[in-house]
């Protein structure tokens, strides 16, 4: 079964996928949609193609573990999501993996621009990893 890793955010939503195994995560891309609803629907279609079987979305905690404004953003895109697909879908603490992500990126060294193109993906990667490393243990 594929898992889909997503990396919710306002202007740009990162996009990973398992393999069939569920054991290694790959980014995939980012959706750009303008709104939510054209977003939804974008995901709904990698869902449907790539033959998804459950959805793992970043909550992004604060430090302390409590819900911020972020924080209720996704949730509200996930009860939006829920209208448009009936894949099961899980939410994962995904405390610093921007972070984790552009560090790894920086020493890499990837350019500024091309790490602004890459983070949400790698970050969506990184949090999909994330569970599929808890679910092997």
């Amino acid at each position: 079964m594929r898992i889909l890793g997503i990396d919710y955010g306002q202007k740009r939503i990162g996009i990973a996928i398992s393999d069939e195994m569920a054991i290694v995560a790959t980014p995939v891309g980012t959706v750009e949609e303008s709104g939510v609803n054209a977003a939804v629907a974008a995901i709904a279609k990698i869902v449907t193609e790539r033959e998804v079987g459950k959805i793992i979305v970043g909550l992004p905690r604060n430090m302390d573990g409590s819900i911020g404004p972020k924080a209720q953003e996704t949730l509200a895109f996930v009860e939006k999501l829920k209208t448009r697909s009936t894949v099961p879908i899980q939410m994962w603490d995904e405390r610093l993996t921007t972070k984790a992500a552009e560090r790894a990126m920086i020493e890499a060294d990837v350019s500024r621009k091309k790490r602004r193109e890459n983070i949400d993906k790698m970050a969506a990667q990184l949090i999909l990893q994330s569970y599929l490393d808890s679910q092997s243990v």
